[in-house]
């Protein structure tokens, strides 16, 4: 019987190589405009490697969609209403942090909507990418604190603070705490 995280890959397989080949890039291609090496492509295109959501947001940002659409479910109807039971969820292998894309996939909305859990002691970091440069979010803190590095400048938020900033100049989230953190990212994709 195949794993939870076997099928991940093999998604993540499929789901990349797709975004590409309608992009009408080559591995090459992909690799220069991601700054991802073409044999880590190829093998998590081979469903070999497993992403982590540093190389995952360098690669969403070279193919010019969101992490929310490079999960939203291809060929599934659009509705108006996601089901809990029906988002789609992602742990990053690196950090074990989990992301639910919570909004309705295939609808042509501007806005995604993702919940996180961060766990203690966690931390993702994120070259800037000038891909995402015409994306912005609020990162909405629930429980628990985080740090978020924007820039040059590290903030620090407890439950209940957000911060608004542009995606191109997120540069790393911490959890710096011995409790997990949950919070909501809403992303602005900007021009479509």
């Amino acid at each position: 019987m195949e794993s939870m995280d076997e099928q991940f890959e093999k998604t993540v397989a499929v789901r990349l190589k797709t975004l590409r080949a309608e992009r009408g890039l080559t591995l090459d291609q992909l690799a220069e405009l991601s700054g991802v090496s073409r044999a880590m492509i190829s093998r998590v295109e081979r469903g070999e490697a497993s992403p982590t959501a540093a190389l995952l947001a360098r690669l969403c940002s070279a193919l010019g969609v969101s992490l929310s659409v490079f999960f939203a479910t291809a060929g599934k109807e659009a509705s108006p209403l996601a089901r809990r039971a029906d988002q789609p969820v992602w742990r990053d292998p690196e950090s074990g942090y989990l992301r639910r894309v919570v909004s309705p996939g295939g609808l042509g909305a501007r806005v995604d909507v993702v919940e996180v859990e961060f766990p203690a002691g966690a931390e993702v970091r994120f070259p800037g990418q000038q891909a995402s440069r015409n994306q912005s979010q609020h990162v909405w803190l629930f429980d628990g604190e985080m740090e978020l590095t924007v820039g040059e400048t590290v903030h620090r938020l407890s439950a209940g603070d957000c911060l608004f900033m542009n995606v191109g100049d997120v540069h790393g989230f911490r959890n710096t705490t011995d409790k997990s953190a949950r919070y909501a990212v809403i992303i602005d994709l900007g021009h479509r």
